[in-house]
C-alpha cells in the first residue's frame, strides 16, 4: 500500500511537473529567444514527446490509484477518480484528436510572421490552439488537485 502511494505521488509529480516546466518556461524562453516562426518550429518538434508523455503519465496514476488506493468509501478517493478519468479522457482527445487537426491546420499556414490574422486558416488555427491552451491549464489544475488530494490526510 505505501510503495503503491509513493510510486503514485512520484508520477502525479512527474506530470504535473512536466506540465508546468513546459507551459510556464520551455515555450516562454523559446519564443522570446526566437521569431515566431523559429519558436512554433521548435515547439512543434517538442510536441510529439509532449502530449503522449502526458497521455502515458495520466493513464499510469490512473492505472496505480486503481490498485494500490482504490475508491472504496472515501469521497476524496472518489473525487480522484474522477480528476484521474478527466485527465486521461483530455490527454486521449488532445493526443489522437487535438493535435493531429491543429498540425494539418498548421502546415496550411507558410509563415506566422507575414500572413495576416484575417486569414481563415489563420483564425482556425487561433481558435484550435486556443482550446489546446486551455485544456493544459485545465489538465495542470486538475493534476494539482490530485496533489493537494493526496497530500491532505484520508478521512
Amino acid at each position: 500500500m505505501k510503495t503503491g502511494s509513493i510510486f503514485y505521488s512520484f508520477i502525479l509529480a512527474l506530470w504535473i511537473g512536466g506540465l508546468f516546466i513546459f507551459t510556464f518556461l520551455v515555450t516562454p524562453v523559446v519564443f522570446q529567444s526566437f521569431g515566431r516562426d523559429a519558436a512554433g518550429e521548435i515547439i512543434g518538434k517538442l510536441f510529439p514527446y509532449y502530449f503522449p508523455y502526458n497521455l502515458v503519465l495520466s493513464v499510469l496514476a490512473l492505472i496505480i490509484f486503481l490498485l494500490f488506493i482504490g475508491i472504496r468509501g472515501k469521497s476524496q478517493n472518489k473525487i480522484m477518480l474522477l480528476l484521474l478519468t478527466a485527465a486521461v479522457l483530455i490527454n486521449m482527445f488532445i493526443t489522437f484528436k487535438l493535435y493531429p487537426d491543429i498540425q494539418s491546420v498548421k502546415q496550411q499556414i507558410t509563415t506566422f510572421e507575414t500572413q495576416t490574422d484575417e486569414s481563415p486558416v489563420r483564425n482556425q488555427f487561433r481558435k484550435m490552439h486556443g482550446l489546446s491552451a486551455l485544456l493544459n491549464i485545465l489538465l495542470l489544475l486538475d493534476g494539482t488537485a490530485l496533489l493537494i488530494l493526496n497530500s491532505t490526510p484520508k478521512k
